[in-house]
């Protein structure tokens, strides 16, 4: 497992762990896929990067939480589909494509500089 706990306001998730199929947020264990808000956690639909489509990010749209969406790709980063980015666009949202691991360094930073920012995550092993 990889630490990546850094000093996050109050109230907000952090994420402490990942690996192994799994993450660890905030003090709670999950073993499926995630989309990380400032001030919850959800499990997302989506179990592999074929899954994912626009559908798949209605939570996030639907609460208006953040205005940057770090996409952890599993492994290795891919590009979403246009209508993906569009429909991400079209809602307020950019939307940053990387690996997981990357995704999940990236959201504690910028969540420790109190930015509007959630991460969809997929598990990586």
């Amino acid at each position: 497992m990889a630490d990546v706990t850094p000093v996050i306001p109050a109230g907000r998730q952090v994420i402490e762990t990942y690996g192994e199929n799994r993450f660890h947020v905030s003090g709670v264990r999950y073993i499926h896929s995630l989309l990380v808000l400032p001030k919850q956690v959800i499990q997302w639909a989506p179990a592999t990067w074929e899954d994912v489509d626009l559908a798949s990010f209605q939570p996030l749209i639907d609460r208006q939480e953040a205005d940057v969406l770090l996409l952890g790709c599993g492994r290795r980063a891919q590009s979403p589909s246009r209508e993906i980015r569009q429909g991400l666009r079209d809602a307020g949202i950019v939307v940053e494509p990387m690996d997981t691991g990357a995704a999940c360094r990236t959201y504690n930073v910028l969540m420790a500089e109190d930015r509007r920012v959630a991460a969809a995550l997929l598990t990586v092993e």
